[in-house]
């Protein structure tokens, strides 16, 4: 079983790569599933339905330079609606599961909980993210700006911690250290926020939740796993079984981006035996 579960297509505000293109080279690729996760990020993006959508300059991921993109929010009646389309016309080549990717803050719990409410009975997948915090983006250095690189990362877990108290219909933690990312002073020592990572595994770990091992660290060009290795272990010596396994493609450039890497890393640097795919919410094992 080979399975991406986590992409992005037009529904993304930062990618512009029809749904058609994602699936036809998933198939090219032999993959015999995969999950779209569209972004939701309320604070700082409208839906559309709102209307008065702000556009801006296009330099997100997969998106050409000097394009315009809405500052918007999945289209989720658009979305949903091209998803039943696809499913039939690619029946019997690949099975194409429902997600959403909530980039979630404390402060939005209660739109996404309205959110999730209404479109509960068609999604299959839920990514928990945390792109920003206070909306203030990480990727612009908002968040970061006036921070010492210790008071934003244990601010950042701190903040995941108390959103996973507050919100637990979601699948699995995505890019759980995204900060890597966007940290202008290099990678934090794992060891400084150890404990509260610790905290925010076992707090998934009790509600029935997983965590992602996300690809796009090897097109980031990343010094680790992302998470990391670390995490990952922690998250198997605490006794989490539930992973899934995704690319976060913004483009076909990067569909099943080192999948296979991946999967090796899972199964013998770290002991995981299995991964998951999910269907209405509930994980389905399978073996690495």
């Amino acid at each position: 079983m080979l399975a991406d579960y986590h992409i992005h297509t037009e529904f993304s505000d930062d990618s512009n790569e029809p749904m058609e293109n994602q699936i036809r080279r998933a198939i090219e690729l032999g993959l015999d599933e995969i999950c779209f996760t569209e972004h939701v990020d309320y604070g700082i993006k409208k839906d559309w339905e709102e209307g008065d959508i702000t556009w801006r300059g296009g330099d997100g991921i997969g998106t050409p330079k000097g394009s315009m993109e809405p500052l918007a929010n999945c289209n989720y009646p658009e979305y949903f609606g091209k998803l039943v389309r696809m499913r039939e016309l690619f029946k019997g080549e690949i099975t194409i599961k429902q997600g959403l990717e909530f980039g979630i803050q404390s402060i939005t719990v209660e739109q996404f909980q309205k959110l999730y409410d209404r479109y509960s009975d068609r999604l299959d997948f839920v990514l928990f993210s945390m792109h920003q915090v206070d909306n203030k983006e990480f990727w612009t250095q908002d968040f970061q700006r006036g921070r010492t690189q210790k008071e934003y990362n244990e601010l950042y877990y701190q903040e995941i911690l108390k959103t996973m108290k507050l919100f637990r219909n979601y699948s699995v933690l995505a890019h759980l250290d995204l900060l890597v990312r966007y940290d202008p002073a290099g990678v934090y020592p794992f060891e400084l926020v150890e404990d509260i990572i610790a905290e925010i595994l076992k707090q998934a770990i009790s509600d029935g939740k997983g965590i992602e091992l996300n690809t796009s660290s090897w097109h980031y060009g990343l010094s680790d796993t992302q998470p990391s290795r670390a995490i990952l272990k922690l998250y198997k010596d605490l006794g989490g079984r539930i992973l899934t396994i995704g690319s976060d493609a913004h483009s076909t450039k990067y569909l099943a981006d080192h999948m296979h890497e991946a999967r090796t890393i899972l199964k013998e640097e770290i002991g995981f035996q299995e991964f998951c795919t999910f269907e209405h919410m509930t994980p389905i094992f399978h073996s690495l």
